[in-house]
């Protein structure tokens, strides 16, 4: 006889007494011996059926008490297993941290239609499919999606680690939970390099396989950045002598170059191809801005800028003379953003690909194509 399992008396009990207290010692009851291998088929139907029954009470601890004790159990019906997964999160959230009854599509569906008490108890399951982790990441929320990364058994893709990025990489708790993953992508691994913390850079350096040449690029790169801002703010003359500085140091770099004109600054961008071409500031102006193919090309060779850099250049000042900033929030992020896309589109026909849009990402490859520029 199985330790627990309902007798006659039990049943004609629950019957016949609508206390809560007997549905939730009988329910308790139920659920421990579900599992037993010594129910008979005609039993375990019997079984089945009063789950049903009992995961549609009315009282959440009769429910509560069906999810605690069946919340490991390979026996559970589907059914039953989907109706509490969807119940008040006191029900729900054992089954949706442990059932292996539920499918991809039950946890997909669940984190689409609930908010983020489910979808958290969802990023603790011991293993979570990449379908799964793309839904989740989907759900905008940077704490789940924290959580997500923390989980060491959640499998997620390349392309889902590339959205957290796009979406969250400003979010300590998100760049904290990514730099300590097992294992990343060096594709990621670089992205994240741009965005963190000396410490955090030094860890992943250590743990996820980058060089010390990329390293000392992430460097350059943040330094970069800094001087296009700090140029962004400054009037011509300042603009002027802080181009100059850098050329005498050898950092008018082609890629502090392009991501000048990338992010609009064509103050910046014209005095330095002026300085790297030793060409007066109007000359440089005219030539950039010749609208035939001759006067920049031209100019652009003279300065011996990389001829892999070129098609990149030609098609940021195509997209400059197109567009002009709109004036609203973040109109220079979204106008970087159409840059970048456009050059992409640029390479794709050369037969050159990136694996992403990001600005950062984009410099440091362009930076390891071979010397010959790409060919048509």
């Amino acid at each position: 006889m199985v330790k627990n399992k309902l007798t006659r008396q039990d049943v004609d009990k629950l019957l016949t007494e609508p206390s809560v207290e007997v549905r939730v010692e009988t329910a308790g009851k139920l659920a421990s011996q579900f599992d037993s291998d010594e129910l008979s088929p005609t039993e375990r139907r019997l079984a089945a059926d009063i789950l049903r029954l009992m995961a549609r009470d009315a009282e959440v601890r009769v429910r509560q008490a069906l999810a605690i004790h069946l919340k490991e159990s390979p026996s559970l019906p589907h059914d039953v297993a989907v109706n509490l997964a969807h119940d008040v999160d006191t029900v729900a959230l054992p089954i949706l941290q442990f059932s292996r009854v539920l499918t991809d599509e039950d946890l997909i569906e669940i984190v689409r239609s609930h908010g983020p008490v489910k979808q958290l108890a969802i990023t603790k399951r011991p293993t979570i499919s990449s379908t799964v982790s793309e839904a989740l990441v989907e759900s905008g929320n940077p704490e789940v999606v924290a959580n997500l990364v923390t989980n060491q058994g959640a499998d997620i893709s390349e392309q889902s680690l590339q959205a957290i990025i796009d979406s969250f990489g400003n979010e300590s708790t998100v760049q904290g939970s990514l730099v300590q993953r097992a294992s990343l992508p060096v594709t990621v691994a670089e992205r994240l390099m741009t965005m963190v913390s000396d410490q955090w850079r030094e860890h992943l350096i250590s743990h996820h396989q980058l060089s010390g040449s990329v390293a000392a690029n992430i460097t350059r790169q943040s330094r970069e950045r800094a001087t296009i801002t700090l140029s962004a703010g400054a009037d011509r003359e300042d603009v002027e002598g802080l181009v100059r500085h850098l050329h005498s140091h050898h950092r008018l770099t082609p890629s502090i170059m392009l991501r000048a004109v990338c992010m609009g600054d064509m103050t910046f961008f014209e005095a330095g191809m002026a300085e790297l071409g030793s060409v007066s500031r109007l000359n440089a102006s005219i030539l950039i801005h010749d609208s035939g193919e001759l006067g920049f090309q031209a100019l652009y060779e003279k300065t011996h800028l990389p001829a892999t850099f070129y098609p990149a250049f030609r098609c940021a000042m195509d997209v400059a003379e197109e567009n002009a900033f709109d004036g609203g929030e973040q109109d220079r992020e979204r106008y970087c953003r159409r840059m970048i896309e456009r050059i992409l589109t640029q390479y794709e026909t050369l037969e050159v690909s990136f694996h992403s849009k990001d600005l950062e990402y984009l410099l440091a490859k362009l930076d390891e194509l071979p010397t010959t520029p790409p060919t048509r």
